[in-house]
């Protein structure tokens, strides 16, 4: 028997469910997510303020830097200063009723004494008889004393050598001075404003004392 072969028309309705659907929305929150732009200029941003904060380190070492190398310097001066005032404490001037001359500081006293009480006095002083050591010293010398005055400075003539010496045991150069009057015994020489004499050492005259700059002391010495 031959099968029979049915058809049939299905008509579905629209609320069957089964139609297709729309595909959901995203999330907003997902729309708003920072682009590669934004990170970008984030990352720059991170940069900028990296390389400033650098910057002020640099700085700040460098600054620190400078201060330790300028107190540094600072303390090096101080204490050469300190180390020259040690060596040398007493450079600036002359004591008062003293008068400068190159390195030396001059002494015209005012009252009169045998050339060995001269030679005392100065001594009390820290001091000596004048030395004379060159024609500028001798010009000096003798445009700051009175015509009309004599001094004694440390030069005498000596037994057996026969000769004119220096205090400190020098002889006398006759280029830088010559002697008017007898070279013997006994003699010492004085000074005026237009040469030098030879003269009895018992004689009384008036004297120039001189000491070296680095031997001053900040205080007057008083004539005596």
């Amino acid at each position: 028997m031959d099968r029979e072969v049915t058809y049939a028309d299905l008509k579905l309705t629209g609320n069957t469910g089964l139609e297709t659907s729309s595909p959901p929305s995203l999330p907003q929150d997902v729309c708003q997510r920072p682009t590669w732009r934004q990170f970008a200029l984030k990352l720059a941003c991170t940069g900028i303020i990296l390389l400033a904060l650098a910057i002020i380190g640099l700085s700040v070492s460098v600054i620190f830097l400078k201060q330790k190398s300028s107190t540094e310097k600072s303390n090096v001066d101080v204490q050469e200063k300190r180390n020259e005032t040690t060596e040398r404490p007493s450079l600036l001037k002359c004591p008062m009723h003293w008068h400068l001359f190159q390195e030396k500081c001059l002494f015209f006293s005012n009252n009169h004494k045998p050339w060995n009480d001269s030679l005392a006095h100065c001594s009390t002083q820290e001091s000596s008889l004048l030395l004379i050591q060159n024609q500028e010293e001798l010009v000096f010398i003798s445009n700051l004393t009175d015509k009309s005055l004599i001094f004694w400075i440390g030069l005498n003539f000596t037994l057996p050598e026969k000769k004119w010496k220096w205090i400190n045991g020098s002889f006398l150069n006759s280029n830088i001075l010559e002697i008017v009057g007898d070279n013997k015994e006994n003699s010492c020489a004085h000074l005026s404003s237009t040469k030098v004499i030879s003269e009895y050492c018992d004689g009384e005259n008036r004297w120039i004392c001189q000491k070296e700059l680095k031997s001053i002391r900040n205080k007057g010495y008083p004539d005596s």
